[in-house]
């Protein structure tokens, strides 16, 4: 301190005790500002356990369905399932480079932990439908819980349901005309299967006026 030095003899060492006593009472009320209920508290710095408590460890990251849907081949499921006709196996081929005629859809359709793949087999030329699918995992493999193997056949997720969208040509159709009509099906999960829920054939207008082919648009989705 610096009245303990230099000039001032007596009175320096006297103002030096005053000082002194000064700084005790303040030390004093400082305390019991810090111990009180009412005033200002100054916790320290946290011990170094006390803050690993507090700081929960990293745990790993769930896995999400988008994550799990990266590592299925659609390709690959059709080309080693035995429930898949060899004319489906043989007819699916890139249609250029690797690009292969196959629509796959990703959903919770049978209430698994993974989700459930919906693939359609489609013609390169003109994406006619050859056949469509539904695999769900089964321990570590995916396996084949409904098959429809039919021209013009197409299968689509709607609100945890599947609906399977058939075109419907007559008797006396030429080949590659506009189908007569369509039936379309509900199918719900339950027990362990699929199992019809919904059945609706739509039967489409062949002539208007003078002949003229309308073929009215499919129905629109209720998908939300």
């Amino acid at each position: 301190m610096r009245g303990l030095n230099g000039r001032g003899g007596f009175k320096s060492l006297a103002a030096s005790g005053a000082a002194m006593a000064g700084l005790a009472a303040f030390g004093v009320f400082t305390a019991a500002c810090s111990t009180g209920g009412g005033g200002l508290q100054d916790e320290g710095a946290a011990h170094a356990d006390q803050v690993a408590k507090s700081t929960p460890s990293p745990g790993p990251s769930p896995t999400t369905g988008s994550q799990m849907t990266e590592k299925i081949s659609a390709v690959k499921l059709i080309m080693n399932d035995p429930k898949v006709s060899a004319r489906v196996k043989s007819d699916l081929k890139p249609c250029s480079k690797d690009a292969y005629p196959v629509d796959t859809a990703f959903g919770n359709l049978t209430g698994g932990t993974a989700p459930d793949v919906v693939v359609n087999v489609l013609t390169c030329g003109d994406a006619v439908g050859m056949g469509t699918y539904v695999y769900r995992e089964n321990g570590d493999k995916y396996e084949n819980v409904f098959a429809a193997e039919e021209p013009a056949v197409y299968s689509a997720i709607d609100r945890g349901d599947l609906v399977v969208t058939k075109q419907v040509y007559s008797e006396g159709d030429p080949v590659f005309s506009e189908p007569s009509g369509e039936e379309v099906t509900t199918y719900h999960w339950s027990s362990g299967k699929f199992v019809q829920q919904y059945w609706v054939r739509n039967e489409f207008s062949r002539t208007v006026g003078e002949g003229e082919a309308v073929v009215p648009e499919p129905p629109a989705s209720n998908e939300n």
